[in-house]
């Protein structure tokens, strides 16, 4: 078998997430197929993903592995992909995966960016920049942000899954205007539980309108519990811009 690594980027606007579904337009599921075809493979390839992504959330820095059982030439099946998936999906480079690579469980780190614009959005950036009607506080934010920093239990801010842990380490949080005057959330972790970006950018929000104090984040995080006033921010303004890897 040989295993490939594929960096990957899309517009996640008209796809129903990363993860195949019935009867819907998945990334997993539109790659997958582009593989087969230009290898002439009699069944579809498993696609491994380092994060699977919601309905609606961009990636610029997505990994995934596949296993082949031929060689294949990497610079080449980028080519061959290059005519045969849509535009809204990128496969930026392929190559082979070192001994113990695995997209998934070899990731050593997340990084997700949210844009919010609290001013007219540019018509360009519509598809990845949450448009907000109340000035924005980014010091105030920043400031919240700093009270979600390391190790922490994060069930307030996740969606609960059978089996699954909401223990993570939240590495950095920084929030800051770009040359747009565009707000920018950029959260760097071990992994995020499902929902856990978009629910810390909500609290983050509702702290930089002026709707709840700097500490109150924090404060959230430490009652353990979904709390209904932490709004899930849409998914359209997150981007998954990188992933981390040891060494190979």
């Amino acid at each position: 078998m040989t295993r490939l690594r594929l960096d990957i980027a899309y517009d996640g606007t008209d796809f129903s997430g990363w993860a195949r579904q019935p009867d819907q337009r998945t990334v997993q599921e539109t790659l997958e197929l582009a593989i087969a075809t230009v290898l002439r493979l009699d069944a579809l390839p498993q696609l491994t993903v380092a994060g699977r992504t919601d309905a609606g959330v961009h990636a610029t820095g997505q990994v995934a592995h596949v296993d082949l059982a031929e060689p294949v030439d990497p610079d080449l099946l980028v080519r061959r992909l290059a005519g045969v998936v849509p535009p809204d999906l990128v496969v930026t480079s392929v190559s082979l995966a070192p001994d113990g690579f695995d997209a998934r469980f070899a990731a050593s780190g997340r990084h997700y960016r949210y844009r919010v614009a609290d001013r007219a959005v540019d018509p360009l950036r519509r598809n990845d920049t949450l448009s907000w009607k109340r000035p924005l506080d980014v010091a105030a934010m920043r400031r919240a942000g700093q009270g979600l920093l390391g190790e922490h239990n994060f069930a307030a801010y996740c969606k609960p899954r059978e089996g699954a842990t909401t223990v993570r380490t939240l590495r950095s949080l920084t929030v800051s205007r770009d040359a747009a005057s565009v707000v920018v959330v950029e959260m760097h972790a071990d992994a995020f539980c499902h929902n856990q970006v978009r629910s810390m950018v909500g609290a983050l929000l509702a702290v930089g309108d002026g709707r709840r104090p700097p500490e109150w984040p924090a404060a959230v995080l430490a009652a353990g519990v979904r709390d209904s006033a932490v709004t899930v921010a849409p998914p359209h303004g997150l981007t998954l811009v990188a992933v981390d890897y040891p060494p190979d």
